[in-house]
């Protein structure tokens, strides 16, 4: 066999058996490394480039290499799992680097960690100034998370004291101009319903590149012709309008009764509404 092909055949096998392998080994070996995929990573690739070009050499012992290297890998990531102390050991701890909103110094040296670079890290979790920083830890993958002082946090719903029901996530009911009947039926809905959004929108189905179905029933598409101005989903707006109306209009039969008990029950009924009208109004005006 002509050298050319044979590394060409070894290469194809190299691939397919390193792709093989790194699917067993899981998604951890794709993403943030501790310091042991770091080496297995760099290892496997350099079996593989073995098992690839060198010709002199029984390809099979990169291939018995590769698994045993893999079964390693495995046992230890089995072993993480199973024990905290042989996981510390591995992986090691993570690092405090600002605690209390001070920085700690020593930390930094044992990470060796200059000032620049952590300032760096911190800006890329937008804390742009290290007095809004309460607490900031290095993972053992390396990568930096910060907890803001109380004060520099972004409010939300439960500061203010309001309770928002989950979220579902989104579901795309059309993409690249067809309509996905699965995600359809996922959220109780059907192709007449979406053909009648898509109507009200004033856009073909054809035109659709991407659509899209929010927890309240919203629909949002996005169009091949980018000329074309989609109009905003108005469901939430009009409800939160009628459920104005209707509190207006019992405060109004509550000022103009003149039986005594249907102006306590309207007035009532006008008070509960308000209540209504301020827990839903986060979620129809968001």
């Amino acid at each position: 066999m002509q050298e050319w092909l044979e590394v060409a055949l070894r290469t194809l096998t190299a691939v397919v058996i390193l792709f093989v392998l790194t699917k067993l080994l899981g998604k951890r070996q794709v993403t943030q490394l501790s310091v042991f995929e770091y080496i297995t990573g760099i290892t496997i690739g350099s079996l593989a480039a073995y098992i690839s070009l060198d010709l002199e050499a029984n390809w099979y012992l990169g291939i018995v290499a590769l698994v045993v290297w893999v079964g390693v890998s495995l046992g230890a990531e089995f072993l993480q799992i199973k024990s905290k102390r042989f996981r510390n050991w591995i992986d090691g701890k993570g690092t405090v680097l600002i605690k209390d909103g001070k920085i700690m110094e020593d930390n930094l040296k044992k990470e060796r960690l200059s000032t620049d670079e952590l300032l760096e890290q911190l800006r890329r979790k937008n804390a742009f100034r290290a007095a809004d920083v309460e607490f900031a830890v290095m993972e053992p993958s390396g990568e930096i998370n910060v907890l803001l002082k109380r004060e520099n946090q972004p409010i939300t719903p439960r500061h203010l004291g309001i309770k928002v029901g989950p979220e579902q996530e989104p579901q795309t009911v059309i993409m690249d101009g067809v309509i996905m009947d699965e995600p359809l039926a996922t959220i109780g809905l059907s192709r007449e319903w979406l053909k009648t959004e898509l109507e009200k929108l004033g856009v073909a189905q054809e035109n659709v590149f991407l659509g899209q179905v929010d927890t309240y029933g919203q629909l949002y598409v996005d169009l091949f012709d980018d000329l074309i101005k989609v109009p905003e989903p108005s469901q939430k707006a009009a409800l939160l309008a009628t459920l104005k109306k209707c509190e207006a209009d019992l405060e109004m039969f509550a000022l103009s009764s003149e039986d005594k008990v249907a102006k306590e029950m309207y007035g009532r009924c006008s008070e509960v509404m308000q209540e209504v009208i301020l827990e839903v109004r986060p979620l129809l005006t968001g």
